[in-house]
């Protein structure tokens, strides 16, 4: 290829000339721009923005208290630890079936040495553990020798018979309840709030409608509970009371209390518990309690 072959590559029209010139001054325009001018982007925070801004800070110091911080353990009985509990204080699951399988049997750890004999569990746990243990007052203060036991058997004999007073159920307070093996705060105070929805109790069967109630706290609840003054009950008028007024009380749900009703205007007044026991969703179990709430 020559040189005149190269130069007629070069050889443009006016037009295209004109072309090319613009092209390089919108070139050189450009980079003149890009290095005078400042092309950063400010942001525009508005008012609102802004407090979400300032809350950044509170909310982080919190999350950072709440990595650190170490859940408070509060004093309980080992023989009632559920599995959600045990999960929580580090047990493993077989630590944990090991303790219900030892239960099963109608059986109680007494000691943190009997609990670590039973679950398995490392000294290590044990030792973290084991001061939040709670034990019934009877386990605390065993006698610490046959000795001691047979010279105070007769004073014994009579301070166990003043320990073992039978109090009437609806005068009985959290503190007195707690006193009862096998019942904690929670239960204690479920008790009560079922006791004040219903005016009283007017059965000491009624404590197997206690949620969380085992058939052997109930057996000790009735040792040392008996059901006294039901004067404080104000009883529902069955045969006039509106379905709203029947549904606020705590054995009827509304459909039950729909029900009652529907059984009234279709077959008038409601005169005793037998008639309860023909009423669609009533318990027959519990007819004759329900009736003693009830006035005819």
């Amino acid at each position: 290829m020559n040189f005149k072959t190269i130069r007629n590559y070069f050889n443009f029209s006016k037009d295209q000339q004109k072309g090319i010139f613009l092209l390089f001054f919108v070139i050189i325009v450009l980079q003149l721009a890009c290095y005078f001018m400042d092309f950063k982007t400010t942001s525009v925070i508005d008012s609102e923005g802004k407090k979400w801004l300032a809350l950044e800070a509170p909310i982080d110091s919190i999350e950072h208290h709440l990595k650190d911080s170490v859940p408070k353990i509060y004093p309980f009985n080992p023989n009632f630890i559920t599995d959600y509990k045990g999960y929580k204080l580090g047990m493993s699951v077989a630590e944990i079936d090991r303790l219900h399988t030892f239960r099963e049997g109608n059986k109680y750890v007494n000691s943190a040495k009997e609990f670590q004999a039973v679950t398995g569990v490392s000294d290590s746990l044990l030792k973290v553990i084991a001061p939040y243990f709670k034990f019934p007052d009877w386990v605390k203060n065993k006698p610490t020798s046959k000795l001691v036991a047979f010279s105070n058997t007769k004073s014994e004999h009579f301070s166990r018979k003043e320990k073992i007073v039978v109090k009437d159920i609806n005068q009985a307070t959290q503190e007195d309840l707690i006193k009862v093996y096998g019942i904690g705060d929670a239960i204690s105070m479920r008790i009560l709030k079922f006791k004040e929805s219903l005016g009283g109790f007017v059965s000491m069967e009624q404590m197997k409608d206690v949620w969380g109630l085992s058939p052997e706290v109930i057996e000790h609840l009735n040792a040392s509970f008996k059901v006294g003054t039901t004067s404080n009950i104000k009883k529902i008028d069955i045969n006039n009371a509106s379905v709203k007024e029947l549904a606020q009380f705590p054995y009827f749900k509304y459909s039950l209390a729909r029900e009652i009703v529907i059984y009234r205007s279709m077959n008038g007044d409601i005169k005793n518990a037998s008639d309860l026991t023909k009423i669609k969703g009533m318990s027959i179990e519990n007819a004759n309690i329900i009736a003693l709430y009830l006035d005819f």
